[in-house]
């Protein structure tokens, strides 16, 4: 008869708990070491360390457009943001909610409706394209403007298609869309997420081709 004792009115059988406890332990025993592997920048603080910015700048003269990837918590990208800023570029910051057809809203004259609220009548104001009024006022000492596109994960592909082809519509622009979240901060050419082809970049003029497969 298993011995048995009794706990605030809870009758507790020792042999059934001490036969899981044994259980147990041998389950521990029978687990695999792991093993982690550290980096240089674990140790010496691999938040304000960036040894990609290099590359980074490489990958933006030679791309034009990056699609970049950044952690959850945020603030990464800004050591990235401030590398271009150094060496010379002006930015035009916009977040892709809400900005509507990104070929009319950059590079044409783009029609905006204030809000009413329902009492003053409906108007429309025209605003210039935001990219060639940039242009226009950037210094001569000025490397280029950088687009830099927040939540552009809600953009669907032909958007992308022509944020891709925007430095070839306009040599002195680069475009950064920040496209998702990864573990660590990662970037690829925007083309290759968008799903352009080398045709497709060669036949970009004043109506770019774009591929919707």
């Amino acid at each position: 008869m298993a011995a048995a004792l009794s706990f605030y009115g809870v009758p507790v059988n020792l042999k059934r708990s001490s036969a899981r406890s044994v259980n147990y332990v041998q389950n521990v025993g029978c687990r695999r070491s792991l093993t982690i592997k550290c980096g240089l920048d674990d140790f010496i603080g691999g938040d304000l360390l960036k040894f990609d910015l290099g590359q980074w700048l490489s990958d933006v003269e030679e791309h034009k457009a990056l699609a970049i990837y950044s952690p959850h918590e945020g603030g990464y990208e800004g050591r990235y943001l401030t590398r271009l800023r150094y060496q010379g570029y002006h930015f035009l910051d916009l977040s892709a909610r809400g900005l509507g057809d990104p070929e009319t809203t950059l590079t044409k004259i783009h029609p905006v409706c204030p809000a009413h609220v329902g009492k003053q009548p409906i108007a429309r104001w025209y605003f210039p394209p935001e990219v060639d009024y940039r242009l226009s006022l950037l210094p001569p000492s000025s490397k280029g403007l950088v687009v830099w596109i927040i939540e552009a994960k809600v953009l669907s592909k032909s958007e992308l298609q022509f944020l891709a082809l925007l430095p070839t519509l306009r040599p002195k622009v680069k475009v950064i869309a920040e496209c998702g979240n990864w573990r660590k901060f990662v970037w690829k050419p925007l083309k290759e997420i968008a799903g352009l082809t080398d045709e497709n970049v060669a036949n970009a003029t004043g109506s770019p081709v774009l591929n919707f497969k």
